[in-house]
């Protein structure tokens, strides 16, 4: 897919200047060339543009608020300085795998005094001799370089800023997770309630209705009584009327 129809599926319906990340990893430019990217994009912190066939940076544009800029797996030579006029801000710089050989050619970069961490794998100019050392002597701005400093003590996974952004955005998720939880305790609470209050009313309503049975049955008892002694009492008149005729006899 080419750069340029990318970046206009990566809006996503959103213009430009809303968008603060982009990728477009993979895509292909028609001549080396970056295409699609305007000055227009001027809340864009992080770009990454990976294996994207790029040869040149020329016609980059301005991204005052750019800081991370993924470039690996290219075949960008030099001509660097279009960085520091264009990105400024620039405080990760990733040029892996491109074709770069000679110190000179990143002395461009000098002028990203914001410059914190680089990474230049897979270029030949890591083979030379005292690289690391003739890096941090070139770009003193340069706190990482190849994921160490010189020290070499491992570079952080990014940055302060954006780990205390991740702190504060785990909190706030942390609270709202607790937050959410209450609310689920409420409704479970909520719902036993509604349960036993429903409970309880079926049990009266069946205790009463146990009640009618058991006057129902009272009452049954006393009619069956009640048909019973007037039988007791026929049959008794019967037998002394009986009695009185074998008198008269």
């Amino acid at each position: 897919m080419e750069m340029k129809k990318r970046i206009s599926l990566e809006l996503r319906n959103r213009t430009p200047a809303e968008v603060a990340e982009l990728v477009v990893d993979n895509c292909r430019t028609s001549d080396g060339e970056i295409e699609g990217l305007t000055d227009e994009f001027k809340e864009l912190e992080f770009l990454s543009m990976v294996n994207v066939g790029l040869t040149s940076l020329a016609k980059l544009p301005s991204l005052p608020k750019l800081r991370k800029l993924e470039l690996s797996d290219n075949n960008i030579t030099g001509a660097l300085e279009t960085l520091a006029e264009k990105c400024a801000n620039l405080t990760y710089l990733n040029l892996s795998g491109n074709k770069i050989k000679e110190l000179s050619t990143l002395e461009a970069l000098q002028n990203l005094k914001n410059l914190k961490s680089l990474d230049l794998f897979n270029c030949e100019i890591t083979t030379l001799e005292d690289y690391r050392e003739s890096i941090f002597e070139l770009l003193p701005q340069v706190t990482y370089l190849d994921g160490f400093d010189a020290e070499d003590n491992e570079a952080p996974d990014s940055e302060a800023d954006d780990d205390d952004d991740d702190e504060d955005g785990e909190e706030g998720a942390g609270h709202l997770g607790e937050y959410e939880e209450e609310e689920e305790e409420d409704e479970e609470g909520s719902e036993g309630g509604e349960v036993g209050l429903s409970y309880l009313m079926k049990e009266d309503i069946q205790d009463e209705e146990d009640d009618d049975d058991y006057v129902e049955e009272e009452e049954e008892g006393e009619e069956e009584a009640g048909v019973r002694g007037e039988k007791r009492k026929r049959v008794a008149e019967d037998e002394g009327e009986d009695d009185d005729d074998e008198d008269d006899d």
